[in-house]
């Protein structure tokens, strides 16, 4: 059976290769690898997220799902200090290296090693939506509480994987969401405590 991106340890080879992703009017290289997210290269969903985001210079931000860094890798050559979180251990992996190899720092854990008292600034993601239903709500249950009180969770959700019944879902659970842009069938949704 072939391994899932949200696979905690991927028992796939860890065939390296790597990838340009042109982001903020730079050129960065990155190593991906079999057995994580996108191991082709940057997706659609996170390629416009990022084209739709202004990057923070200052502040924490937390990349959730964070794959093989490309979010939390953009995000640290603006100055903001980053936490990139992931269940997989070989993108935990890739995220420390291409980090490293882009010259700057973030912290890449798992899940249960964020402190639990952290406040960011800001949330990233392109949420694992095919983690299922429950599975993703209990995880943005568990992870918007960490925002800051002026703080934004910036989501990027395919209109076709639910982004609309996802944002209806957060205003109902208390989380004042808008859709901040759209573009090729993504919504980034903008979520605030």
């Amino acid at each position: 059976m072939a391994d899932h991106y949200f696979d905690a340890s991927p028992t796939s080879d860890d065939r390296r290769r790597d990838v340009t992703a042109h982001v903020w009017g730079r050129e960065m290289v990155f190593t991906t690898s079999s057995g994580v997210f996108s191991h082709d290269g940057l997706d659609k969903a996170t390629a416009v997220l990022l084209r739709h985001s202004t990057p923070p210079s200052t502040g924490v931000v937390l990349d959730l799902g964070c794959g093989w860094g490309p979010i939390a890798c953009s995000v640290a050559t603006t100055g903001a200090t980053v936490w990139a979180v992931d269940v997989n251990e070989r993108a935990l992996e890739l995220t420390r290296l291409n980090a490293e190899r882009l010259g700057v720092t973030v912290t890449a854990v798992l899940p249960d090693d964020v402190p639990s008292d952290l406040v960011v600034d800001e949330i990233w993601s392109n949420p694992p939506i095919r983690v299922g239903k429950q599975a993703l709500h209990d995880l943005l249950l568990r992870w918007l509480p960490h925002l800051a009180p002026e703080g934004v969770a910036r989501l990027v959700v395919g209109k076709n994987l639910g982004a609309d019944s996802l944002q209806r879902w957060l205003v109902d659970q208390g989380w004042p969401t808008e859709r901040a842009a759209s573009e090729k069938g993504f919504r980034i949704l903008e979520v605030r405590r």
